[in-house]
């Protein structure tokens, strides 16, 4: 039975300044608007584009996938939009608010404030248990210890894996490490979540029920970005980009 995370507002903490067939959206405001968006890599005197000239706007509360061939920019074009990396030319806008120029210190609060990310290895810290995991990205906002574990055991609970909160990432099946993954990118209530393969390395089982867990964070108002190569992971989107050679197609 899918674990109801209904109710859980996703909102952002500090802003800078099942069915598989596709599902109407509300229309809101834009979210992510990109013109030109480059990034070039140079090695050894070579010169290659990884993302050429992307233009995009991505409005608030949509679920949109992103496909294409291995290599072709896609977690690239997450890096970008995550504030990981920055575009070698081109702008971002996020929320209102343009990214070009912004120092680094900025860059890490917006990013901290207001997006999740979901990895396919689900990078989670060997050293800590799952409270602990989970906790990491309230830790970094300055919120009070106590304030901290009463959010952590609220989402546990939502997703039915508090029974497992002192246990470490070596003592849990995939499925539960990328359920605690999950809990991880949301605990903060950002608007923007990021996902990329996220069911890449779990069987069909507890890949189904992660993207039960995307799609009701999405009907409660979450916007969501997810690279993958599932074409039924993709249907669970409002609509499909797909890329080749660092190029939008579509």
């Amino acid at each position: 039975m899918l674990p109801q995370i209904t109710g859980y507002t996703f909102t952002a903490i500090c802003p800078v300044g099942m069915a598989l067939a596709p599902r109407k959206r509300e229309i809101h405001t834009d979210m992510i608007q990109t013109h030109a968006l480059t990034r070039s890599y140079v090695t050894d005197e070579i010169e290659t584009a990884a993302l050429k000239n992307v233009s995009l706007e991505i409005e608030k509360g949509e679920f949109v996938a992103i496909m294409g061939p291995s290599g072709c920019g896609k977690t690239t074009l997450l890096n970008l939009l995550g504030l990981i990396d920055r575009p070698s030319s081109g702008s971002y806008d996020f929320s209102g608010i343009l990214t070009e120029g912004l120092s680094e210190n900025k860059m890490t609060r917006l990013r901290r404030g207001n997006m999740g990310f979901i990895f396919q290895n689900y990078n989670l810290v060997e050293e800590l248990n799952v409270t602990e995991n989970v906790e990491l990205p309230l830790i970094f906002t300055g919120m009070h210890r106590k304030e901290r574990r009463k959010r952590v055991q609220e989402i546990l609970d939502r997703l039915k894996i508090s029974h497992r909160a002192t246990h470490y990432p070596r003592q849990l099946s995939g499925g539960q490490q990328q359920r605690v993954a999950f809990a991880r990118s949301i605990v903060n209530r950002p608007m923007l979540l990021l996902a990329d393969e996220p069911t890449g390395n779990l069987d069909s089982r507890n890949g189904a029920l992660l993207l039960d867990l995307l799609n009701e964070y999405n009907r409660t108002g979450g916007t969501i970005v997810m690279v993958t190569h599932s074409l039924k992971d993709a249907s669970y989107a409002h609509r499909i980009l797909r890329l080749r050679d660092g190029i939008i197609l579509n």
